[in-house]
């Protein structure tokens, strides 16, 4: 499958404050005006020139004279679930289409979400128990696209509901898309605009190692690592990136891994009926994390058509929870929402409709 360019439209939530102020001068325009335009933007989350109400007129036809634009994305479809969860369809401009989910955390009544970020149309690494895995990869979405999210999904929030974490656990791998994924969190966390602390910020990965290794260096958000297997040929079957970075690889990385104080690593582990969720796996899980700090978050497959697995069993679940819990381990079961709507878990991509 060939991989589309990312649209050549120029678009303000690609821009970095700095270069924001680059292009302001660069137009013989004064250097706050920059600053005005960011505060627009990425914290008020205006989507066209005529609502910055403070900037000249002349200035905003400058702007839309030299090919700019505000955004990239446009709010689609919003599907909400019996339990809360809604799942944004959001509309590119080259036609394609990603999908984002706000999950409703704590006290309904608080209307606190966490919104999953999509960071790619598609996903290569062919996981075999993700939907979105099946799509394969049309192409990478801008740092712009994966912040505009965030900006268009405040529409989708009820009155009152606040997004307080973001996680990039959507479609795609993040990592995969390493420059523009970097890029959406250094907007994401600029306190002159969109403003979210980077502990309220996680990445999730399928394990590209030279990827996490990277992260370390050039963001301090929280880390997320699917795992999923406790073996390399379990893990290569369901995987087929652990051919490339097997377990032990993958393992070093997460040790190197430099974690601020009183932080841990999440493991997110995928549990499939008869495949990876059997007593000695969970034995297994529990050697090759002994000494890490690290959360276990074990999810029960969600299904979908065609890959062949079953959900496990509620009680093969507990005593998968309860061998690791009995090990020292934080461990949570995570609730599956979004079930009825294909917002949960491995779940993302719109499906085909009928002829």
């Amino acid at each position: 499958m060939s991989i589309r360019p990312i649209v050549p439209e120029k678009s303000l939530t690609d821009l970095s404050r700095d270069a924001l102020r680059e292009r302001v001068v660069a137009l013989g325009l004064p250097r706050f005006r920059a600053d005005q335009i960011y505060k627009w933007v990425f914290q008020k989350g205006i989507r066209d020139f005529d609502g910055m109400t403070d900037l000249p007129k002349a200035l905003r036809q400058t702007l839309q004279a030299d090919g700019w634009t505000v955004g990239r994305v446009t709010l689609g479809r919003v599907a909400e679930s019996i339990d809360g969860t809604r799942k944004a369809v959001i509309r590119l401009q080259d036609g394609g289409s990603v999908e984002s989910v706000l999950i409703p955390m704590g006290d309904p009544a608080e209307g606190r979400f966490t919104q999953c970020l999509s960071s790619q149309l598609g996903c290569a690494l062919d996981c075999k128990f993700c939907y979105t895995g099946t799509l394969g990869l049309s192409r990478h979405l801008t740092a712009g696209e994966i912040v505009d999210q965030v900006i268009v999904a405040k529409q989708a929030v009820p009155p009152g509901g606040v997004v307080d974490h973001l996680v990039f656990m959507g479609m795609g791998e993040p990592l995969h898309n390493f420059d523009h994924v970097v890029a959406s969190i250094r907007a994401l966390t600029e306190p002159a605009g969109v403003g979210y602390s980077a502990r309220r910020i996680t990445v999730s990965t399928s394990g590209l190692v030279p990827q996490i290794d990277a992260l370390g260096q050039v963001a301090p958000v929280n880390l997320a690592i699917s795992l999923n297997a406790t073996t390399d040929a379990v893990r290569d079957r369901i995987m087929p990136i652990n051919k490339r970075y097997p377990i032990g690889e993958l393992l070093a990385a997460l040790r190197r891994y430099p974690l601020p104080p009183r932080r841990k690593l999440t493991v997110e582990y995928v549990l499939l009926g008869g495949v990876n969720d059997t007593d000695a796996d969970a034995r297994r899980l529990g050697d090759l994390l002994h000494g890490m700090p690290v959360r276990i978050n074990l999810i029960p497959w969600n299904p979908f058509a065609g890959p062949g697995f079953a959900r496990p069993e509620d009680g093969r679940v507990a005593a998968f929870h309860t061998h690791l819990e009995r090990r020292g381990y934080t461990v949570t079961i995570r609730g599956t929402k979004g079930l009825d709507i294909d917002a949960a878990c491995g779940q993302l991509g719109e499906r085909p409709t009928a002829a």
